[in-house]
């Protein structure tokens, strides 16, 4: 239980944080705008970060972690090998469902780098960039014997993450809130599947053998022939 609040509840109350900031224009917008003023500075390593973050580069990586991941549970003979590539692709279609609404019902202005408009929060670079290399990272810690290859793929993940949400803010396409709300709407989303996966990993309990009913020892005799 206390997993599951860390890996959800935690995350869920500091969205609905923000997200309550952002729509009641609370003071906590206004240290969002300082911060973004202090790292705002376009450039090409800026916008070449943001855009690890787009669909025509996240979601083929998430789609070769799925095809690996559903090839090597099919051929071990996984029992139901097929959960996590689903779970995962699922997962990833929740994003766009999940982040449209949000950004048309928070109708949040961008920064002064972008054009005048509304809808970006929360941000969907991030929230694409943090589903997909967090799934796929997810996917191929289990067949992952090598302790350090583990640690290397969790940081790959964390640094790709990290590094599309600086060139958000960098760039200025993205206030910084909009981008931790994307981290903490995610980090429910990405808890969720490491709980299933974890249940599913977890070994089942075999029932006790049901017992018979009492042998007489005479019974037992007549029965060996003795």
């Amino acid at each position: 239980m206390s997993l599951a609040v860390l890996l959800l509840g935690l995350p869920a109350l500091l969205f609905a944080l923000i997200t309550w900031q952002v729509l009641a224009d609370g003071p906590l917008l206004r240290a969002d705008a300082q911060v973004s003023r202090a790292l705002l500075h376009p450039d090409g390593l800026s916008e070449f970060l943001s855009d690890l973050g787009a669909i025509a580069v996240a979601l083929p990586v998430l789609a070769v972690a799925i095809g690996y991941t559903a090839w090597r549970g099919r051929s071990t003979g996984t029992d139901r090998w097929w959960l996590p590539p689903v779970a995962a692709a699922v997962l990833m279609a929740l994003v766009p469902a999940l982040v449209v609404p949000l950004k048309d019902w928070t109708a949040r202005h961008g920064t002064s780098a972008v054009p005048p408009g509304i809808g970006y929060y929360p941000s969907g670079h991030t929230a694409t960039a943090a589903v997909a290399y967090g799934c796929a990272t997810l996917l191929l810690l289990p067949w992952l014997r090598s302790a350090p290859v583990r640690r290397a793929l969790v940081v790959a993940c964390v640094a790709l993450v990290l590094g599309v949400s600086f060139g958000l803010v960098r760039r200025g396409y993205h206030w910084p809130l909009d981008v931790v709300g994307s981290w903490c709407l995610c980090a429910v989303l990405l808890g969720a599947l490491r709980l299933l996966l974890t249940a599913r990993a977890r070994p089942r309990r075999l029932a006790p053998p049901t017992p018979g009913p009492p042998t007489s020892p005479a019974s037992a005799t007549s029965s060996d022939g003795r």
